[in-house]
């Protein structure tokens, strides 16, 4: 089941050897689309970095239907959720799609340009 929009659930995930926790890292911004958390193609998109500032991560959740859908039987999908490492390059596209100019420049200001 997913939590209601704006209420990503905390997680926490140790991948290559570094530790993810959303409880201790910095939340920079977040969107969801796919209608409203019961439509099956909902998800949510949650943008950190972690706690010394080096990595960046992405904690996402959605339903059946969604990039977060996991197999729960044959030709069967459930909710599901994970986290995904980013670059600082990945992180900074992510941010310059998904949130409003004066959010993304807050966090990548030594990234962005004068038009």
């Amino acid at each position: 089941m997913l939590a209601p929009k704006g209420m990503v659930r905390s997680m926490k995930k140790v991948i290559n050897g570094l530790r993810y926790d959303t409880e201790i890292a910095e939340k920079i911004g977040a969107d969801h689309g796919g209608g409203d958390c019961t439509d099956f193609g909902y998800w949510e998109e949650v943008l950190y970095r972690t706690p010394r500032g080096k990595r960046y991560f992405l904690h996402g959740q959605g339903g059946p239907r969604s990039n977060y859908a996991q197999r729960s039987g044959y030709s069967m999908w459930k909710s599901g959720e994970r986290i995904i490492p980013m670059t600082v390059d990945e992180a900074f596209a992510w941010a310059s799609e998904h949130l409003d100019g004066d959010d993304c420049e807050a966090t990548f200001a030594d990234m962005v340009e004068e038009a």
